[in-house]
Formats: C-alpha cells, sequence, structure tokens
C-alpha cells in the first residue's frame, strides 16, 4: 500500500512559513545536497495532494519554472481538496471536493509509488489531525522565526526513522507516528 508522506520545510522552532506565508528564509540552505535529497524523495512520490491555498501558489509557479524540481512536480498527479474552486487547470490535476479521509484512503489503494503532502500550513494540519500522514519527512532550518504559520497545532508522539545533516546547517528527518 502507499504512504502518505508529509515533506515540509520548518525553522528550529517548528514554523512552516512567516505570518505572512513568506517563505523566503528557506532559499539561503537549499544548496545542491539539499535540493538533490529533494530530487530523490520527491522522484519516489507520483502523486500530490494539496488544498486551495497551496494549489493556487503552486500553479502559478511551477509550470513557467525551469528549476530542477519542476519536471517532477509538473508530471505528477495533482489532487487538490477545495470547495470553493470550480476546476483546476494545472497540468494533471483533479478537484476533490469530498470527504478528505476518504479520498486518501481511496488514493492509497490505487497502484503507484507515494503520495506527496507539500503543505500548505491548515491542510498539512488537517491531514495530520486526521491521522493520515504516514511518514513526516520535516527539513528544519537553523533558524528561528520567532512566530508564524506553524506545522503542528495538536500533540503528536512520533518516533525517528532517519536524519541527514546538510553543509548549510539543515536537516531531514524522517518520522513516522509512534
Amino acid at each position: 500500500m502507499r504512504k502518505v508522506v508529509l515533506l515540509m520545510h520548518v525553522s528550529l522552532d517548528g514554523f512552516v512559513g512567516r505570518s505572512d506565508g513568506d517563505l523566503q528564509w528557506i532559499f539561503p540552505d537549499m544548496d545542491d545536497d539539499l535540493t538533490q535529497w529533494t530530487i530523490d524523495a520527491l522522484s519516489r512520490m507520483d502523486t500530490h495532494v494539496l488544498g486551495r491555498v497551496n494549489y493556487e501558489e503552486q500553479s502559478g509557479h511551477w509550470p513557467y519554472s525551469t528549476d530542477r524540481l519542476a519536471p517532477l512536480i509538473n508530471n505528477a498527479t495533482k489532487v487538490v481538496f477545495s470547495r470553493t474552486l470550480e476546476k483546476v487547470e494545472w497540468n494533471n490535476s483533479r478537484l476533490a471536493t469530498g470527504d478528505v479521509a476518504e479520498e486518501i484512503s481511496q488514493l492509497k489503494q490505487r497502484p503507484g509509488t507515494d503520495i506527496f503532502v507539500p503543505g500548505g500550513a491548515r491542510f498539512a494540519q488537517s491531514v495530520s489531525r486526521l491521522g493520515l500522514v504516514d511518514e513526516y519527512r520535516l527539513i528544519v532550518h537553523p533558524r528561528v522565526l520567532g512566530s508564524g504559520l506553524p506545522l503542528f497545532t495538536d500533540p503528536i508522539d512520533l518516533k525517528l526513522l532517519s536524519s541527514r545533516e546538510f553543509s548549510t546547517g539543515a536537516v531531514a528527518l524522517t518520522y513516522r507516528r509512534a
């Protein structure tokens, strides 16, 4: 059965973005090694599940990007959860308006590789709260934001599966629920 993998960048104090959603604090640590780690991780995930806000941000960027990650993201199947969008136009996207848990359960039963949850913060909190995440891959950056958009808002016990340190001081930590 396929796994649901939440892969997100977080600050040392647990925020995935500044209060205004700014993510520029991530990019100084995105050296070739961390970028390659991300490419390797994404190459094992053929389906992305997103909320409306994240879909709108990503669909405005990736189709026009020349970044090395762009082909992996653009070619993946994207399932967009929204009750307000009427259509999605990004390549390989479809709209899901039903129950998140039911839809993700059905996705896990289908053939394919892992299912990627790229964020945003509220959607990630929602799928985590529902117990839908099988694996958390967190890239922890050596930065304290002091405030912002938290990844976790509910208690959760995790078991460390692996860790990888990068020369920039960022650390990739892989967890599953304890």
